[in-house]
């Protein structure tokens, strides 16, 4: 065989693998490696099952479409994907939340609309938070940590200076004192 793969070739090739987007040598390299690979084996059924499993959803949710999208496409659904966005982030006022609410529950199309970002956003949440876990460092702390030890560096130098000052200006008061004095 021409290609020996390694894991970590044959894991990042293997949507291409399971979609038949492969060259035929590649293809063959991928599936013989899979064959010899129990770990690579098993990422590559659990992979499929979740791609077969995502496709059975898209097409349920293309089978429920209205048959005449164009008919749910009203002036209160644009403004309903103008301000999707906002609704998601909670950033609309009480009012127009429930001119959103409405909106979703009464257009099918709006209602596909909402439930996909909400996914997404989950999707997101879900990726940062996996990979925030899977960090050692947490950057943003360190960082906070030392803007607070630079700030009171800041502090303490601007407080000797304002003592050495004072200082400065008490002992030349008192020079000035004593040679008014000796006058």
């Amino acid at each position: 065989m021409q290609y020996e793969l390694t894991c970590n070739q044959v894991i990042t090739l293997l949507t291409f693998y399971i979609e038949n987007k492969l060259d035929k040598k590649l293809s063959i390299g991928v599936r013989e490696h899979l064959n010899s690979c129990p770990k690579c084996q098993d990422k590559y059924l659990k992979l499929k099952r979740i791609l077969e499993n995502f496709s059975e959803i898209t097409n349920k949710i293309n089978e429920s479409e209205p048959a005449d999208i164009n008919e749910y496409k009203t002036p209160q659904y644009e403004k309903f994907k103008a301000n999707l966005s906002a609704y998601i982030d909670n950033e609309l006022s009480d009012n127009e939340n429930i001119k959103i609410k409405k909106i979703a529950i009464s257009n099918p199309l709006a209602r596909k609309d909402l439930e996909e970002v909400f996914a997404f956003k989950q999707l997101l949440y879900s990726s940062f938070n996996r990979t925030k876990n899977d960090l050692k460092f947490d950057f943003a702390k360190k960082t906070m940590e030392k803007l607070d030890t630079n700030m009171n560096k800041t502090d303490k130098h601007a407080f000797h200076k304002l003592v050495g000052i004072f200082a400065c200006i008490m002992i030349f008061m008192l020079i000035g004192i004593i040679n008014l004095l000796n006058f």
